[in-house]
């Protein structure tokens, strides 16, 4: 297998061996858990843009990863903020996403599509009104819904810029969701992830919050499917899952504590819907298909070597993640080089990338060792790093 220097915090470069990629069990959906895959976008380099202001996408090669998602058993969360919602992509440019998305999964049997919905067309500001925030809702989950699609209600900047207190939230939500076609997965994204969210449903106390979600779902239990909560923390996780009504369900967005969370336990588990299943979507085929099989023992030996991966992708700030994320596929092939729309290929540090590598090559991740040192190797030169 090849070797290649990488740069260590030390200041040095020290060799590494790569290993051979890990050939993970494949199995036929359904599985034992529901798990979505928040997939990214592929930029399109040559275009004429401003490339931190404008986002121009490779419909092509974006729409060819949803199929490789589907095709490993995996559905797809699309519009998420791993797509770089709000980082990135406009409404605009997820309308046409989810378009797209959602013609593609027509010619596939069996996929699994959910997209997000929210209010970022909308500029949170001080005239801004929960009023405000319910039409901009009303406007994209109109939008998704006209396309066939399924909702993800994501969180709104402006909800929790112009909510003065857990009453909004309730009123918003009780309203939108009494609106929706199909139950809804409510999309609870930590300030981690992004920080104009900070102190949703009302409160910066996540177990007060917690409350407020609560309220809202069991008072609109008929109109959501799930709630996915990204806090990374498994506790909250863990409670919260115990206090949903019967028949909905916790979709874990915990990158750090995934596998023992949809593992589960006596009390139950959680089915996924991660950021992370993008990049390592053959482990996560893999580990699900031992999960079929009753193998708890494989399913976690899949998985445990993706967690320190994960854990490293989404170290703080967190909201960079999406960089490892487009970095791993551009490593594996499935894109041709390493350009984020929003200019974000530039949010990590060439000692993050080499360690992503590292750790990537020990979760059995790199599927062809050789291009992915060769393309190290030019990330390295133009660090100047021979």
């Amino acid at each position: 297998m090849p070797t290649i220097g990488l740069p260590t915090a030390s200041g040095r470069i020290e060799p590494f061996a790569t290993s051979a990629p890990r050939a993970f069990p494949r199995a036929t959906p359904p599985f034992p858990r529901v798990a979505l895959a928040a997939a990214h976008v592929v930029a399109d380099p040559l275009a004429e843009q401003d490339p931190w202001l404008d986002a121009r996408i490779d419909w092509d090669r974006t729409v060819a990863y949803r199929r490789h998602l589907w095709s490993l058993g995996l559905g797809v969360a699309e519009a998420m903020d791993t797509a770089q919602r709000g980082m990135g992509l406009d409404w605009e440019g997820a309308k046409e996403l989810i378009r797209r998305s959602l013609d593609a999964a027509k010619d596939v049997p069996g996929a699994v599509i959910a997209s997000g919905a929210g209010t970022d067309h909308l500029a949170p500001g001080p005239d801004v009104t929960v009023d405000d925030v319910i039409r901009a809702y009303e406007e994209q989950c109109g939008a998704v819904e006209a396309m066939g699609g399924r909702i993800i209600l994501m969180a709104s900047r402006a909800l929790a810029k112009a909510a003065r207190g857990p009453a909004d939230y309730e009123r918003v939500y009780g309203r939108i969701l009494s609106q929706l076609r199909e139950p809804a997965i409510i999309h609870w994204l930590g300030e981690m992830f992004d920080p104009a969210l900070e102190g949703y449903w009302g409160s910066r106390d996540h177990w007060q919050a917690m409350e407020t979600a609560l309220a809202v779902i069991h008072a609109n239990a008929a109109k959501v499917d799930g709630v996915k909560i990204s806090l990374l923390d498994k506790d909250k996780e863990i409670a919260m899952r115990r206090r949903l009504p019967r028949g909905v369900r916790m979709y874990t967005g915990d990158d750090f504590h995934y596998a023992e969370l949809i593992a589960g336990d006596e009390h139950g588990h959680s089915d996924a819907l991660l950021g992370i299943f993008d990049p390592i979507a053959p482990a996560v085929g893999g580990a699900l298909a031992a999960l079929s099989r009753n193998d708890l023992a494989a399913f976690h030996a899949i998985l445990a070597p993706t967690v320190p991966l994960s854990r490293h992708i989404f170290r703080a700030p967190t909201r960079f993640y999406k960089t490892g994320v487009v970095f791993l596929a551009w490593l594996n092939g499935h894109q041709d080089h390493f350009v984020m729309v929003g200019g974000q290929q530039s949010a990590r540090s060439i000692l993050h990338f080499a360690e992503l590598f590292r750790l990537a090559d020990a979760a059995g991740l790199l599927r062809d060792p050789e291009m992915a040192v060769a393309r190290m190797r030019h990330l390295l030169a133009l660090h100047g790093i021979a």
